[in-house]
Parts: structure tokens; sequence; C-alpha cells
């Protein structure tokens, strides 16, 4: 798909359809995949990069990129179109100013994954069947792909794109994953087990941020973590219990927008887990309030924003003549 991809790149960029292109790029090394913007077709043919290590979303990046004058073409994965519907319903993308091609996605894999297995030096990737052949600078090394994928991957909640105006590739369906299952299993553990839990996780973030950064659905231009006189300013890494709180006021602020694209979890370069935080909000508004998917149709409210009597999960607090 990389030749396909270049070329409808370019393609776009030279009949004029577009006079930017945001895609990935290769940075110092072919695992460093970086979301780039190009603006002529050279650039395109020479740097463009489209693999298996391409994860990142880059639906967030439209917020900035929309502002400027002229239109951008995107590749966006199923995942991530979910993340621009959501932008949209925000107010935070100008539809107008975007060309969407949606490109066919059967997972992908992170360095970081095959660093876990002993896989170093890489040097090139490529699909053999059901394994990953890594070329790597002590030789060739051949994995499962299945062994290697990224957890959002192995629990992917969506084949299918909810928007685009062109698509490369099969378009899929909405997959009844596994992806609540380890929500399931924290909720089983007793209040101390899952504060062990927690406490092991959260313990090695180094706030650096990045989670927030690159999550779609954070897109305040001044964060209260940046505020100075909020008394919860960034800090170094800490064990306190005000450092762990920024994470659940990160969970609870995104609540009801979060699409679980993953990004959190793949950006964090402590590999703690903190999609799961998300999932747990996730899985109970499906509980509370019945089935809801953040971004699968533009304008839709999510159960936070749109209350209504018979499917609140407290209707008990509501009386005649108003709310208490």
């Amino acid at each position: 798909m990389q030749g396909e991809l270049t070329s409808r790149a370019a393609k776009l960029l030279e009949d004029g359809t577009v006079n930017r292109v945001l895609g990935w790029s290769a940075g110092d090394f072919v695992y460093d995949i970086t979301p780039t913007v190009f603006d002529n077709a050279e650039d395109v043919k020479k740097r463009f990069v489209y693999d298996d290590f391409c994860g990142a979303n880059l639906s967030k990046y439209l917020v900035e990129e929309t502002q400027k004058e002229g239109k951008i073409a995107v590749f966006l994965k199923p995942c991530d179109t979910y993340s621009f519907n959501q932008l949209l319903t925000e107010h935070r993308i100008k539809r107008e100013n975007v060309y969407v091609v949606g490109i066919e996605c059967d997972g992908k894999v992170s360095a970081e994954t095959l660093h876990t297995r002993g896989i170093y030096g890489i040097i090139g990737i490529k699909r053999d069947g059901d394994d990953l052949v890594v070329e790597t600078a002590y030789g060739e090394t051949r994995v499962p792909f299945a062994e290697v994928e990224d957890e959002r991957c192995l629990n992917c909640k969506s084949k299918k794109h909810v928007v685009y105006d062109e698509l490369i590739g099969e378009d899929g369906e909405v997959i009844d994953s596994n992806r609540f299952d380890m929500v399931a299993k924290l909720e089983a553990m007793t209040p101390d087990e899952r504060y062990k839990f927690w406490q092991g996780e959260l313990s090695r973030c180094i706030r650096c941020n990045a989670c927030r950064n690159v999550c779609p659905a954070c897109t305040c231009e001044k964060c209260v973590f940046d505020n100075p006189d909020s008394g919860i300013q960034n800090k170094a890494a800490s064990n306190e219990f005000e450092e762990k709180l920024f994470h659940f006021i990160r969970a609870y602020h995104v609540a009801g927008r979060c699409t679980d694209c993953g990004e959190c979890s793949r950006v964090c370069p402590e590999n703690i887990p903190l999609h799961l935080l998300n999932r747990k909000f996730i899985k109970d508004y499906d509980t509370l309030y019945g089935d809801y998917q953040a971004g699968a149709e533009v304008g839709t409210m999510s159960p936070l924003n749109a209350y209504t009597e018979d499917k609140d999960a407290e209707p008990s607090i509501v009386r005649e003549g108003g709310i208490r």
C-alpha cells in the first residue's frame, strides 16, 4: 500500500485538490515514524512512508492545520476517523478544509513490542502471511504478527471508516472485540488490589505530558495543568498523591469524548496502560446508558450531555417541577 498512498498523495498536490498533505515520514530510525505535513509532490515521493509502524492517529494535527489557508489531505485509518468525527462534533476542525483519504488497516506494531522480544537494530519490516519479517543489523528475524501487534489493534473496535472522501483498500465492519476484558478483571479486584495495580503503574509516570499532547480529546489551548495559579501545574516526576491525580483528572476530562484510539498508551515512554482508565468510563456508559461510541456520528452528544429521564442512571433524583 506504500506505493499507492505515495502516488495518491503526490497526485492530490499536483492537480491542486489540496495544497498540503498530512501523512508520515521516517525519523532517525525506520521505526521512528513521524506525522508530517508535505507541501509538494517531490517531497512526498522522497519521504512519504506507510508501513506497520505508522500507528499514529493524525486527526488531532488537523485542529491547527485546518485553520490555515487552503485544503489539506489526510490519511486516516478506521479508528482515526472516529476521532476526526468527534473533533468535528466539538467544532475543532473545519471540515471544508480537509480532504479525507480513508485507508484500510489490518493492525500495527511498535518498536517497543519488538524490543521486548529482544529484537534490536531494526532496519526494515515486511509482512509475509501471518508473520512479520524484521530485518535487523544482526540478520533477519521472523515473528508471528499477532504476537507483536499493538494491544489496541488486537482489541480493535472497528475496521469501518465512519468518514472519508475517498477510500483506498476495502472498508470493514464494527468489531465485537474483547477490549473490555481487562477492565472487567480490574473491576473484579478488591479495592486494595486495584490500588496496588494503579500504584504500580502510575508510579512510573515522569509527567512528560505525551499522553495529553497526543490525545485528540485534549484540545484546550491552555491546559489547567500548565496554569501556575492552579496548584497542580506540571511538576517533576513525583510519587505524591497529587501527581497521581493528573491521570484520573485527565480521564474524567475526556469522559464521553474519548474514542478509545489508544494514542495515550502508544506514546507513553513508561508503557503505562492509560487506555484502561478511559475504557472503564466507556464500559460504564454502555452499562448505564446503553451502547454509545464517541465519534460514530457527527453531532451525536455523549450521554453526559444529552439528559433524558428515561435513560438516566438515577432517575429517582428527578421530580415534577425539575431536578432537586
